[in-house]
This record gives structure tokens, sequence and C-alpha cells, in this order.
């Protein structure tokens, strides 16, 4: 990446940020975060990216070339590549798992049923075999018992029982409905993807990203609940034929040396209050 310009940004990309910013603002009030707190964090990550995404001719910067992209004084920048954490994303256990059992039940043909929804499993192999949820968690981690798999995902409500006793997978289990660590990564894998792309675009990166949404400000409550039920139909059905796409392309890749490369595809509805028209 170029150094950023020193010139006093664009007053459209303030607004903008401001926008952006707003809601992760509310939900760090909201997670005791103060701004104290926030501006270390950002000091800390102005520096990490500075050195990282600003290089020339890929050589590790100077302090004094940090000092002078990230605008920190060039002692603090010392300070602070010292003290650098790794930014590897910590995958909570039950997410690293979780998500590997939600794709391979709802992306296989023998898991699937005639209208392409997840089978009910029964829960031990002795009562359904191959079709078992004891089976489906020994095909991904042969370590670990479906038991403990099973009891923590019924307190996340990824699952239920029906009236066989068999395990239900909850069709929106790609965020559990509990368990705020397992939402807290979803939440920072999602939007940071989300905003990678969007910031991608916003350079000039090519080729651009896919990133597109369609929005309307003056609905009624009933059209908005409607438009609500229709997105999730849709977005659910979009989600589960890419993921079953993946499945087999991942196994199709499996024999290539190339490097490897991760994706993510996400929809998402938002609704609120529309703001009144300014007169004249």
């Amino acid at each position: 990446m170029q150094t950023p310009p020193t010139t006093a940004p664009m007053p459209a990309f303030v607004l903008a940020l401001r926008r952006v910013l707003r809601p992760l603002v509310r939900l760090m009030l909201a997670r005791g975060i103060t701004y104290p707190y926030l501006c270390d964090l950002l000091k800390a990550l102005f520096v990490e990216i500075a050195d990282k995404d600003f290089r020339i001719d890929s050589k590790p910067p100077t302090d004094s070339r940090v000092s002078l992209v990230s605008g920190i004084h060039r002692k603090e920048v010392n300070r602070l590549r010292q003290e650098m954490a790794s930014d590897v994303e910590i995958v909570p256990s039950v997410v690293s798992l979780g998500a590997q059992l939600v794709a391979v039940w709802l992306g296989s043909p023998q898991y699937l049923d005639e209208n392409g929804g997840p089978r009910p499993l029964a829960r031990f192999a002795s009562e359904g075999g191959d079709l078992s949820f004891e089976a489906l968690v020994a095909g991904v981690n042969s370590d670990i018992r479906s038991r403990v798999v099973l009891d923590e995902w019924l307190r996340l409500g990824m699952v239920r029982f029906d009236e066989q006793r068999r395990v239900c997978l909850n069709v929106q289990a790609f965020i559990p409905a509990e368990g705020f660590d397992e939402k807290a990564f979803y939440f920072a894998h999602n939007l940071h993807d989300h905003a990678a792309a969007a910031a991608h675009n916003l350079m000039g990166g090519a080729p651009p990203f896919l990133e597109r949404s369609v929005h309307y400000d003056a609905l009624g409550a009933g059209s908005i609940a409607a438009l609500s039920k229709q997105s999730e139909q849709v977005a659910m059905k979009v989600l589960l034929e890419l993921n079953k796409s993946a499945i087999a392309l991942e196994k199709a890749d499996a024999a290539d040396t190339a490097p490897r490369q991760r994706m993510t595809f996400g929809v998402y509805f938002y609704t609120e209050p529309a703001t009144p028209a300014k007169d004249g």
C-alpha cells in the first residue's frame, strides 16, 4: 500500500466513518469499553497496520516511518512495536468443530432429506448407523465424544430433540443462539470480512469484491415483516447451496499443492425507524 495522504480527509469519507463507527461505539459502551481504553487499542492497531501494510519494497519500516504514517509519536511506536501482539484469529473450540459439523450436515447428500434440508439424526450409531449424530461427529473428529458436542449444542440452541428423540439441527445454526464468546467470534469474522471487502473496493482494488445491498426507507411494519421473512428464506437457500459447492470443491482441491485461500460469503437484514426527510 502507498503512504496515506497528509492532506485532510475528504468530508464524505469522514461522514461515512462516523456512520460506520456509530453502532460499534454503541456496542462498546454497552460492554464497558471506554474512550481511553479504545484510544489505547486504536493506537496499537495504527502502529501494527502501518508496520505491516504500508511497507516499501516489503522491507520492515523504521520507527520514524511508522510514526510518519500513523501520526503516533516515535517513542510510542517503539514501545508498541515491542509489545505488538499476534493478530492470529483465536477460534473458540465449539466454533471450530461446530462449523465443520454444521457444514457437513448441511452439505453432504447423505445427511439431507428429499427437500434438501438437514435430516434428523439418531443420537447413537447403534440406532442409526451412519445416519446418526455419533457417526457425524466421529467422521469429523474421532477424538471427541458425541455426547460432549451434543450437550454443548443443546446449550447453545444449535440442536433440539424431536418427538422421536432424534437430533434436529437448527437451520439458523451458522451462529449459535447463546454463548457470548461464540457470537463474538462470528461478529469479528463476519464484520471484518465485510469491512475488508468494502474498504478494498473504496480504495480502488481490482478486481472489486461483491458488496451489494437492497434498501428502502418508506415501508410499513407489515411490509418489513414480510421482507424479513422472505430475506431469511432466500438467504438460507443461497448459503446452503454455496456450502454444498464449497464442500465439493474443497475435496477436489485437496490434491492441489497451490497455497490455500479462504473465503466468506454473507448476507444480513437490518431495519430501524426511517429518518424523516427535511423540508426545503
